[in-house]
């Protein structure tokens, strides 16, 4: 199974998975899973919000975190040539048609090179070291939101729970005793609202974990890249696995 189909099955059972629960619960208490989730109370709704939030952060973020965007293996060769030629203007070029992590960064040191002066290669290192902050700051920002969900989200189905506990105790206080099953009821639907914050914090900080270890492992990468043009740019001679 390639890499694209294990996501696409990790996206489906990750809608699958709440829904199936619901729906066990439902079949037990003769309800369908509307029911269960309108009788969740007003904590289901900004719940709702947060479980659509994280499926698209987790799409978007497994879209944007491949290694194959971020690290375009495909153009390494081509700026190896252009860096033995001391090519600097046509390896800008080349970043600035195919914008990505690695080609931003390498485009920023080249914007302090020439073609016809000696390059200084302590104001490249400082742009490329700039860039990557820049970058870095702006590809972690989605995979954080997935952390602010995980860590939200229990916190207000707890607040339901709590909320709905309230409304329990007011009923027992209003009707007495005699009302067991009644009141019974009142704290399954109570409880709902922490089962569907569960549900969501646990995918969302597990896709969280994943993005971010595979994000800074590219990253590592990155670096690891642009120190290889910038020493083939410096001695014109290429790396080692890419000598003919």
């Amino acid at each position: 199974m390639t890499r694209k189909m294990t996501r696409l099955a990790l996206g489906l059972s990750l809608l699958i998975v709440p829904v199936a629960a619901f729906a066990a619960e439902g079949e037990t208490a003769e309800k369908n899973l509307f029911d269960m989730i309108m009788e969740g109370g007003w904590a289901m709704i900004p719940l709702g919000l947060m479980s659509l939030a994280m499926v698209y952060f987790i799409v978007q973020n497994g879209l944007a975190v491949r290694e194959k965007v971020l690290l375009r293996p495909d153009l390494f060769p081509e700026f190896i040539k252009l860096m033995q030629q001391k090519k600097i203007s046509e390896a800008h070029a080349l970043c600035q048609q195919n914008k990505t992590l690695f080609t931003y960064i390498l485009g920023a040191g080249l914007e302090r090179c020439s073609d016809h002066r000696e390059v200084n290669f302590e104001k490249v290192k400082e742009a490329i070291e700039e860039a990557s902050t820049e970058e870095v700051t702006t590809y972690m920002k989605p995979i954080d939101y997935l952390s602010i969900i995980g860590a939200t989200a229990p916190m207000l189905g707890l607040l339901g729970t709590v909320s709905g506990m309230i409304g329990a105790f007011n009923f027992l206080g209003i009707s007495g005793s005699g009302k067991s099953s009644e009141l019974a009821s009142y704290i399954g639907e109570a409880l709902m609202t922490t089962a569907a914050g569960l549900v969501i914090a646990i995918p969302s900080m597990l896709f969280f974990y994943y993005y971010r270890n595979s994000f800074i492992k590219s990253t590592a990468s990155v670096g690891r890249n642009i120190g290889a043009l910038l020493d083939t740019l410096e001695t014109g001679e290429a790396p080692m696995g890419f000598r003919d």
